[in-house]
Order: C-alpha cells, then structure tokens, then sequence
C-alpha cells in the first residue's frame, strides 16, 4: 500500500486509518503491536511511528480477528428492519446474545448466521451491543466491517439513542437522572455496582404510568455499562420487578409473582445508517409477557 504525500509527518496509526477507513483504529493500533504493518520487508511495531509519504506499506490483516461465530442454527427471530448493511432485531426474552461460558450454543449469534451466513466473516456476526439475556427488544446488528466499525464509533460516541421501558419497584420521583459511576461489584464478582472506581455511566428516567408499589418508567442510556439500568435502578432504592440478581428480597407485587425475569424491554432505538447518513429510529411493542404484566397490574390497582 503506497503512503500519499500528503500524510507525511502523520502517525503510522493515524495514516493507516486514513488508508482503510473500514477498520477501527484500535483494529489498526492491534495489527501493528502484532508486527503485521511492515515497511520495506521490516515490521513497524510503534504506533507513533513518523510517515515521510511514498512509503510502500505491507499489510497483513488478522482473519477476522478471534471473536469469530460459531455454527448457524435455526432459531427464530424477529427481524424488524434489514438493508444489506444492518440488520435491526426485536430480540426475544431468554436468547442470550453471544456465545459464551455455560452457553456455547443456542444463540443470537447462531441464529443471526442461520439468517445470513455472511455474517461469518465478522466479529461476533456482525453484533455491535447487547442485551441481558432476559431483556428483550431492539438491536442492531452489522452486515459488513465498515457498517460495524461505523456502529460501534457511534455507540462509543453516544450518538446511537436507547429507550427502555422497565417496571420497578416503589413510587420513584416523576422524573431524574442518575449520574454514577459502574463497575464490578468488590466482592460478588457476577455483579455490577455503583463504585468510585467505576466507568462513568449516565441513565435518564421518568414515570410513565403508577401502579401499587410499583411504577412503569422509561429510561434513556447516555452510556451503556453492563446491568446499567438495573444497577442504577437499585442504586436510588426502586429495582426492577423480577430481576433476579438485583431484586433483593422485596417482594414483588401480588401480580407480578409469576412474572420471572427483570421487567426490562429496549422499545426504541435511533441511530445515523453508516452508510446513508440517514437519522433512523424504530419502536416495537412491549414483549408479550411485559404487556400481559403491566394489564394484571392495572386491574388489581
């Protein structure tokens, strides 16, 4: 790959991510720590290298990095949107997202192959955020490297727009914002919590309809930590119904007894296409189970 004259002096990172606009720069940054940018026969290994233009640059891309998905299997989903650039899905409650420990199989991530075998070839199928096992509702997936690497500078940057609607416990404020930092709980380790050493993470809420002891709210990600809501939710002292990690031991509403998972459901979901630059936004239903909930509610309230 030749180096244009007009990227002299620029940073050898910097340069390629101009050259090859369809990879991230921590992609790149990774590519050249792994000795697979060379010059003239001799990996560059430093980052920070200097460029003085008409450089023959070799490049030697990694197969598709590690996190590359399974097998392809014939589970349903629900495909709200498609284009041959993203996928947009009304993910069902009890599919966990990605392969992983205690869940090699049975997937989103399968099932997304068995709808695009395409997908392949991409990190985690294409698959740019996710949600808990038992959330349910929209994500959005990638159909090629530079549609995902665009998705995922927009979700870095905060630009991609998430509404939820979850059903918690109590009678919280009409409206707030909580502002506190998450990370991994100090001693329970498959918990998050709210620590000062955490990453800053930002959620937005205001009550939609009250009901007794319990209260339908819709909350909107600045940041989107693991457990966010969840965490943030418990932090001012109203977890989800049904959360089984988070919940403590209040009990749930008489109506919600059954109801076994957190009442968490992602019902909106804006973004910019990556390849359009069109603002999109879709919305879908409160899952089955969520609405049959919140109408037990209102007819024992």
């Amino acid at each position: 790959m030749q180096v244009p004259r007009e990227l002299a002096g620029m940073r050898l990172d910097a340069a390629i991510a101009k050259l090859l606009p369809e990879h991230s720069r921590s992609r790149l940054q990774a590519w050249i720590r792994e000795g697979r940018v060379s010059l003239k026969g001799t990996p560059v290994l430093d980052t920070r290298f200097r460029l003085a233009g008409d450089e023959d640059l070799q490049i030697r891309p990694a197969l598709a990095d590690t996190e590359l998905a399974s097998e392809p299997e014939n589970i349903p989903i629900d495909v709200v949107f498609e284009d041959e650039h993203i996928i947009v899905i009304n993910k069902a409650a009890g599919l966990v997202v990605h392969p992983g420990s205690g869940n090699p199989q049975g997937t989103l991530q399968n099932a997304l192959l068995a709808h695009d075998i395409s997908l392949k070839g991409l990190q985690r199928a294409g698959i740019v955020h996710r949600l808990d096992k038992e959330t349910s509702g929209l994500m959005v997936v990638a159909r090629s490297l530079i549609a995902q690497t665009d998705l995922v500078r927009q979700l870095q940057e905060r630009s991609v727009k998430r509404h939820y609607a979850a059903l918690v416990m109590g009678q919280p404020i009409p409206s707030g914002t909580v502002d506190a930092p998450i990370g991994r709980h100090p001693t329970q380790r498959v918990r998050m919590a709210v620590v000062d050493s955490g990453k800053e993470a930002r959620t937005h809420f205001k009550v939609v309809e009250r009901f007794n002891n319990c209260a339908l709210v819709e909350c909107a990600l600045e940041s989107g930590r693991t457990h966010q809501i969840r965490v943030h939710m418990t932090h001012i002292g109203h977890p989800l119904v049904g959360d089984p990690v988070y919940g403590g031991r209040r009990p749930p509403p008489p109506a919600a007894k059954d109801f076994k998972r957190q009442a968490l459901h992602a019902f909106r979901l804006g973004l910019i296409h990556p390849l359009t630059r069109q603002a999109m936004q879709w919305e879908v239903p409160l899952a089955a189970d969520f609405q049959a909930l919140l109408e037990a509610l209102r007819a024992s309230s």
